[in-house]
């Protein structure tokens, strides 16, 4: 039996700085692998994209803050007394397949003029700690939403001239931010009470001859691109072309691209959402993902390109409310959110 490739791993050195013919042979490789398997590594980041073990260190300070100082960030799925729903503190949950915790953090914490608006849940303001109780973390996370902004908005102008399209095709619809969020998450190891009641075909599964449990279960991600900092600990595993799992190692220096459902469907699968799940290894898991997301009025219209999928045009916050209400931290929140009445102009 042939042996699976691996991840590619792609130095994308060249999109910052590089000649023409090195960005060129850098978008093809990009876009090779973004329209076979879907999944990638990117190294050769300039310095501050991709934050050392210190960075993260001080990043992780979050998962370090009392109960008290914790619960006024918890979204009101989990804390009813607090008017924040799509941002914020989310808890692990006993008896899911997926068991996280962790916070997210909206465009607000790096664009202080974004039109944060507490009637629209996905626009809402980003609760945080006080300063007083996290002194220099607010710094930290703005350093790090703009790091990767900026890898992210590079990475969809090379994709935009591997589709023929003027490489600042995109940018307008992800302007100020978009609705990019920057997520981190703590894995916990899972205890037996934290397993039970979980649905056994998710949970247990066999890997590389013995049984392991999930943390994260198998799926696609809903929107564009999901950029992803590891922190040394492997587990992240995306679905190869023959249906099998392979690892994504968690090698310091690079970050994880992926792609959502609704690029793959914008772009006639050019650029694939691959599944992936997070398997348990016995030892705490932390990872920094960074959803790049359109604004939420932007209208997504098929791309001017030939061979492109033809659909109606649509809101991307009203797709996105949809999308995410599916996951486990979402559900039940459906009623919350009323649809854009109206498309705004691209």
């Amino acid at each position: 039996m042939v042996a699976a490739a691996p991840i590619p791993r792609i130095d994308v050195g060249a999109l910052f700085g590089g000649s023409p013919a090195e960005r060129a042979d850098c978008d093809a490789a990009l876009y090779a692998a973004a329209s076979g398997i879907g999944f990638l590594l990117v190294a050769g980041l300039p310095a501050g994209i991709c934050p050392a073990a210190g960075e993260r260190a001080d990043l992780k300070r979050i998962f370090a803050l009392e109960e008290g100082a914790r619960r006024p960030l918890w979204r009101r799925k989990f804390a009813p007394e607090n008017p924040n729903v799509y941002r914020g503190w989310f808890p692990a949950q006993p008896g899911a397949a997926t068991y996280k915790e962790g916070i997210d953090l909206g465009p607000d914490v790096a664009h202080p003029d974004w039109p944060a608006d507490a009637a629209d849940p996905l626009t809402e303001p980003t609760p945080l700690p006080a300063e007083a109780v996290l002194p220099g973390w607010r710094a930290s996370v703005v350093r790090q939403y703009r790091a990767m902004e900026s890898l992210a908005a590079a990475l969809t102008a090379s994709f935009a001239r591997s589709l023929g399209l003027p490489p600042d095709w995109f940018a307008p619809l992800f302007a100020a931010g978009g609705l990019s969020t920057l997520r981190f998450i703590r894995y916990p190891p899972r205890s037996p009470a934290s397993l039970r009641g979980a649905p056994a075909g998710d949970t247990y599964i066999e890997h590389a001859g013995r049984q392991r449990h999930t943390v994260g279960i198998a799926h696609v991600d809903t929107g564009c691109m999901t950029l992803l900092v590891q922190d040394g600990v492997d587990g992240l595993q995306a679905r190869g072309a023959d249906g099998g799992w392979l690892d994504v190692p968690p090698e310091e220096g690079t970050v994880v691209v992926n792609f959502g459902a609704l690029l793959d469907r914008w772009t006639g699968g050019r650029l694939r959402a691959t599944e992936h799940r997070v398997l348990g290894t016995g030892s705490e898991r932390y990872s920094m993902p960074f959803f790049y997301e359109p604004r939420v009025d932007a209208r997504i219209v098929p791309l001017p390109i030939a061979g492109a999928p033809v659909f109606a045009p649509f809101v991307f916050g009203d797709y996105l409310w949809t999308a995410v209400t599916r996951f486990v931290e979402f559900r039940g929140l459906e009623s919350l959110r009323a649809p854009r009445a109206t498309l705004s102009a691209r």
